[in-house]
């Protein structure tokens, strides 16, 4: 079953179109993990937050990702993720027009 993460955490920037640029690597590196079918960026330059909203195959690959992903995360400063994993109804999902690819 397929498998939704969630996570967030303090963030200072780059924010906007400077965060596209300097991330595009490290996204570009992420379509690559096991079980990666797709990631939507979060990010509030308000409340200083970055995370985003990832779609896995399953719950084992969203949690080996998760646990790599915190890991970089707190090479880079950051030492508190929040995080979850849903489940997806994709039935209900398909209706509202959620992509599974």
């Amino acid at each position: 079953m397929k498998k939704l993460l969630q996570l967030h955490f303090a963030f200072n920037g780059p924010f906007g179109d400077e965060m596209a640029s300097t991330l595009k690597d490290l996204a570009e590196s992420i379509n690559q993990e096991p079980g990666f079918i797709w990631k939507i960026w979060t990010e509030s330059e308000k409340d200083k937050e970055g995370g985003g909203i990832y779609l896995f195959e399953s719950e084992e690959t969203a949690l080996a990702y998760l646990a790599m992903h915190a890991a970089r995360l707190k090479s880079f400063g950051v030492n508190e993720v929040i995080s979850k994993i849903f489940d997806v109804n994709e039935s209900l999902t398909s209706i509202n027009h959620g992509a599974f690819k």
